[in-house]
């Protein structure tokens, strides 16, 4: 049983997207579809320890939650009006299969659930929900807010998809640039939450961080003139080059001027230097361009002592202005103290502390106590390490601050 389950949670991580892709064809219908994919999903733990493991197990799931879907329009009562929704369109030539606008079923759903009926932030987080398994309290962590707040959010939006009968079509390709922002946020979201668990023992989830790469790597082939799609690539490669280096190999945590640089993906962060450029060129940069460069600044950097942190806050001015978001001007501060010193650094973190969307941001306290402890005021930093444990359920990360809670007291 042991194993079964965790076929079946090896599927999820991997198969969910794909499988809901194809059931939304079938449904056209948000909420039947993901209650029909949680159903194959609960039928596979029966299955799999009666019948054994299939070869493909995302082949089996996607027909399951089919047909379920289809059984589930038959038993509805307007069957009739929704009968022409399941025949999918031929091609014109069966020779030559007609090419979709998006031509992968994961980047697909990523669109669809971009909804302009629906508000950007609804968008995202429905996408991340449904479209990446992302659970409610990670998301939720992703956009600073208490979990009831995103669950009620999640509630509302799938209302109204349901109400306004919002049709999930595949938008024309002149249509997908209304819906870009919304995806590009969502993937970056979806690295950021695996890049650094929210919660959990580990310290990453690389099987998320990985499939938002790969759903870049798509949105690029898809749209490669597009400058904040080349950011967006260019920040995700930088960063996800150093994933084996950010811990040790007992699991603790090692800060960016720990990690052995000789050891980063030096063929991920040539890719990314060479994408900045073009991301940064044709007037003002956007905010996935911006952060690309300092990643880039990070990477390229020969060792951290040689980090261009004057160039870095100067980009991070830049960020500030087109993207007047409190999490940047939290970052901003550690390249200050890099710069100005900490209590320049502290004067700025003080500031942002009555900033009500940081309230619960495990960040915030936990740079506070760095300046604190570097400006010799142990006993406050302390204070400020504790409030940080408070707000970490990362274990790598708990442990880290554990370990400066210490050596204050």
């Amino acid at each position: 049983m042991t194993s079964v389950r965790q076929a079946v949670a090896d599927a999820h991580r991997r198969e969910w997207a794909t499988v809901l892709a194809a059931t939304v064809r079938v449904a056209r219908d948000l909420d039947l579809a993901e209650e029909c994919v949680q159903d194959a999903y609960a039928a596979a733990l029966d299955a799999w320890t009666r019948d054994g493991l299939p070869a493909r197990p995302g082949a089996w799931l996607t027909t399951a939650a089919r047909h379920s879907a289809l059984d589930a329009l038959r038993r509805a009562t307007t069957l009739r009006s929704k009968l022409h929704l399941l025949v999918e369109p031929e091609a014109a030539d069966p020779e030559v299969p007609e090419v979709p606008v998006v031509p992968d079923d994961r980047l697909r759903l990523v669109f669809l659930c971009c909804h302009p009926a629906l508000a950007t932030e609804a968008q995202v987080a429905l996408t991340l929900r449904l479209v990446c398994g992302v659970p409610t309290p990670d998301i939720a962590d992703a956009f600073l807010v208490p979990q009831s707040t995103m669950a009620a959010r999640l509630t509302r939006a799938k209302k109204k998809v349901a109400a306004a009968r919002i049709p999930f079509r595949m938008p024309a390709a002149a249509a997908l640039p209304d819906r870009l922002d919304a995806a590009l946020t969502t993937i970056h979201l979806l690295f950021t939450t695996g890049h650094t668990a929210p919660a959990g023992p580990a310290l990453a989830r690389t099987d998320l961080a990985e499939h938002a790469l790969d759903l870049a790597r798509m949105l690029h082939r898809l749209m490669p003139d597009e400058r904040e799609v080349r950011g967006l690539l260019a920040l995700l490669l930088a960063n996800h080059a150093r994933r084996a280096t950010r811990t040790a190999a007992d699991g603790r945590l090692l800060l960016l001027a720990e990690q052995d640089r000789a050891t980063w993906d030096q063929q991920a962060i040539a890719e990314a230097h060479d994408l900045v450029p073009g991301a940064l060129r044709g007037g003002s940069p956007g905010r996935f361009a911006l952060q690309a460069a300092i990643a880039a600044l990070h990477a390229t950097a020969p060792a951290y002592a040689d980090t261009d942190w004057p160039q870095i806050l100067q980009v991070y001015d830049e960020l500030v202005r087109a993207w007047p978001s409190p999490v940047v001007a939290l970052n901003r501060a550690v390249a200050v103290a890099m710069v100005s010193g900490p209590a320049t650094a502290l004067a700025e973190v003080e500031a942002l502390e009555r900033d009500e969307r940081l309230a619960g941001y495990r960040y915030l306290p936990a740079v506070k106590a760095d300046l604190l402890r570097r400006l010799g005021r142990p006993a406050e930093a302390a204070l400020a390490y504790e409030r940080a444990l408070t707000l970490t359920g990362n274990d790598a990360e708990r442990a880290f601050l554990t370990g400066r809670l210490a050596e204050t007291t």
